[in-house]
């Protein structure tokens, strides 16, 4: 959520932003003006009208001391108690209005952000690793992995649907091979803390990281989740959704929490499955596992202070390549345009990995500068230096990786002419030291 304050002293340059990204200032922000004049004149009466009453209690105290009839004077007060009661009730109507207002409207994205409306104006600024070489024609890891006997969607969709998959043997275990593996790097090399979070969220929290109420379409909810009260704008503590990412359950862990300044920057990953309704997908990536309801990620989230936000985007940006580097898959960093930002992003670099059977870059992980945008919707604080005023924290995170792409990838990048598949050097203790996967029936 943007600052009331800094909305109102910059809104020509709020709406300049929300053009870049494609958006209509107008459709977000309505007569922004009209609505915050009107709210601070009514919050100016109230107070105008608290001092008054005070004025008038202290004048029939010293008439009734004095003996004198203090009538008129009560009844004036109780008068203005009626005007104040509307007053209260009018500011408080308006204060929600403008608080709804500025949870539609997306962060800004920073300057160096690229203008465009689309991932066709994303940028490369890196790409690592060469290109496999094939003596064959390299398929796609749908078919690789359903002539292994690891992948099966048919068997998937009769349990639960399109945009599922059930993984077996070798490809079960490369998948939690996968899991490991990513959380002993960034543990033990890149010094992150683990956390293991709920796999069901309030509404409050997905509030805080921006998924409500915008995206309530987009996510699985539980019987308990009231969508219409997200969009009017009650976000409960006592209602479930299933989480989108760890991000939200791991952002989350310090909602209205004032964080010691010295143990920042704070670094965090978390391993879960992943949930995703995917309304706006319809038709896109139906082969394979790219696009699924449920899937696992490895989630990295830091907490920073904002002068030291820019250095930890990369650094948490490097963390995710050298993944993907252990696992020599060639990739490319790519800085998005401010069109393909996502809403709570401020700037955000993509990983996309390479797939020959597919012959294209995939997103594998998409790493994020939130900077106070996360943190002021979750009040997440803290106090510079340890004393003073509190200020928010800058917010950041990215997937260290999406694990289901990480596995096609590899299926992909390491398949072999006889149809077996290669198991990445780094990968080898995590799978009980085998060294190739091949066909077998399960």
């Amino acid at each position: 959520m943007l600052d009331l304050g800094f909305v109102r002293g910059n809104l020509e340059k709020v709406e300049e932003k929300l053009r870049a990204r494609g958006a209509d200032p107008a459709a977000l922000l309505g007569d922004f003006r009209a609505l915050d004049q009107s709210r601070r004149e009514a919050i100016t009466q109230a107070e105008q009208l608290k001092a008054h009453r005070n004025e008038l209690s202290q004048k029939v105290g010293a008439l009734k001391k004095s003996g004198q009839d203090a009538t008129a004077v009560m009844d004036e007060t109780r008068a203005l108690k009626d005007r104040l009661d509307e007053l209260d009730k009018t500011a408080a109507e308006l204060d929600e209005s403008m608080r709804l207002s500025l949870a539609r409207i997306p962060n800004l994205t920073r300057d160096e952000v690229p203008t465009g409306l689309s991932e066709a104006e994303n940028v490369t600024v890196k790409t690592w690793g060469d290109k496999r070489t094939f003596d064959f024609e390299p398929k796609p890891h749908w078919e690789i992995g359903e002539a292994l006997g690891i992948l099966d969607l048919e068997r998937a969709a009769k349990l639960s649907g399109a945009r599922f998959a059930v993984y077996m043997g070798a490809g079960a275990r490369l998948e939690r091979a996968l899991i490991g593996f990513m959380l002993d790097m960034h543990t033990e090399q890149h010094g992150y803390t683990e956390v293991l979070p709920p796999f069901m969220v309030n509404s409050k929290s997905l509030f805080g990281t921006g998924q409500l109420p915008k995206f309530a379409e987009d996510l699985f909810r539980c019987s308990d989740a009231d969508v219409e009260a997200v969009t009017r704008g009650e976000f409960k503590d006592n209602d479930h959704w299933l989480i989108p990412t760890a991000e939200v359950p791991v952002t989350n862990l310090y909602r209205d929490e004032i964080l010691d300044d010295a143990r920042l920057p704070i670094s965090l990953t978390a391993y879960t499955p992943c949930f995703r309704a995917e309304a706006g997908a319809a038709g896109k990536d139906t082969r394979g596992i790219i696009r699924q309801h449920q899937f696992q990620k490895v989630e990295l989230v830091k907490f920073a202070r904002p002068e030291e936000s820019d250095a930890e985007h990369e650094k948490l940006t490097r963390n995710a390549e050298e993944i993907l580097e252990a696992l020599k898959l060639p990739y490319r960093r790519v800085l998005l345009c401010t069109g393909d930002t996502g809403f709570s992003a401020a700037k955000t670099f993509d990983l996309e990995v390479w797939l020959p059977g597919q012959q294209l870059y995939r997103e594998i992980s998409s790493c994020s500068n939130f900077e106070a945008f996360q943190a002021r919707r979750a009040n997440i604080r803290f106090k510079p230096g340890g004393k003073g005023k509190t200020e928010f924290v800058h917010t950041l995170n990215g997937s260290g990786l999406a694990v289901g792409r990480t596995w096609l990838a590899i299926l992909e990048n390491y398949q072999q002419s006889d149809g077996a598949v290669i198991v990445p050097d780094a990968l080898r203790p995590y799978m009980g030291s085998l060294e190739r996967i091949t066909a077998r029936t399960v």
